[in-house]
């Protein structure tokens, strides 16, 4: 039976995870705190380092043990250099097919060292469920990796983060494959989709970085990113309250800015998005139906035994 077949039988409770490069480490704490709170996805739906993080815990569990390998993780990844700083000079030897070697081959070594094996199908991965999301620039619209248990999850995930120019697009056929965000950054219509009837949000995207990034063409494409993204949420979230279904919304934000390739920053940021999502989950608790059933008490104890 396929995952559109089940959804409306076992999918209830969806987390959707956005992308936002190295900044995805405050998605980390942030599910410790949900996890304390006893809120259980039955489905993980992620793009780009969204994917990755809903990525490895489908595939280690929803548990202490699969978020503290999930932190690991996070901490070999900022020791890994896995994405260029010189983002101008990859997308300019990009543009002149001046590449000497492929670097999506280091990230999907870092992956296959961490578990995420080649053979390794969304079949194999059951509580929670799994779905990865890639954009195809042809058609103009997601596409959802795991609403066939046969999808291999590690080609899935190296779709959902093609980001050029550090990873180039792929295609397949009459597709033209890109990062996940690029359609659909937070994947709530997707979660909708699938039969969520009750979606945790988890968001990255944070404003304050556009004001250091002048009035030249780079402050240009930074916000035209940014508006886009808004304007994508907005949508969204329009859409969920329309079909009746609640949205529990973390933003996940930053004092200063953090570049999307500068991993340096993963303890500091778990520790921010920990404590960002405790405090929106204090401050709903009582408005939001997705936390109201659950009784508010301290439960810091997970999350404490690794970072104090």
């Amino acid at each position: 039976m396929s995952l559109n077949s089940q959804n409306a039988m076992e999918h209830k409770l969806v987390f959707a995870l956005s992308g936002g490069g190295s900044r995805g480490s405050l998605q980390v704490g942030a599910l410790y705190a949900l996890l304390e709170y006893g809120l259980e996805p039955d489905l993980l739906i992620g793009a780009s380092i969204g994917a990755v993080n809903a990525a490895f815990l489908a595939l280690n569990g929803f548990t202490s043990a699969g978020l503290d390998q999930l932190t690991e993780a996070w901490r070999a990844a900022s020791e890994a250099d896995l994405m260029s700083a010189n983002y101008i000079w990859l997308a300019v030897r990009a543009l002149f097919k001046r590449s000497s070697n492929d670097p999506s081959t280091r990230l999907r070594d870092f992956f296959i060292q961490r578990g995420l094996t080649p053979e390794l199908t969304f079949a194999d991965v059951t509580h929670p469920s799994l779905v990865l999301v890639s954009a195809d620039l042809n058609a103009g619209k997601p596409i959802l990796y795991g609403t066939n248990p046969a999808d291999k999850i590690l080609n899935a995930l190296m779709l959902s983060t093609r980001l050029p120019p550090w990873f180039m697009p792929v295609v397949e056929q009459d597709r033209y494959l890109v990062d996940g965000a690029i359609v659909s950054n937070l994947p709530i219509e997707p979660a909708l989709t699938l039969g969520a009837t009750q979606i945790v949000a988890l968001d990255l995207i944070d404003s304050r970085e556009l004001s250091e990034e002048g009035d030249g063409v780079r402050g240009f494409l930074n916000r035209l990113v940014y508006s886009v993204e808004r304007r994508q949420l907005q949508l969204e979230l329009e859409l969920a309250e329309a079909r009746g279904v609640p949205v529990l919304y973390i933003g996940l934000g930053v004092e200063a800015s953090v570049p999307i390739w500068d991993f340096s920053q993963t303890n500091d940021l778990i520790v921010r998005g920990y404590d960002t999502a405790c405090h929106v989950i204090e401050s709903q608790h009582d408005s939001n139906s997705i936390l109201s059933k659950q009784p508010l008490h301290e439960k810091r104890t997970i999350f404490r035994r690794l970072f104090g």
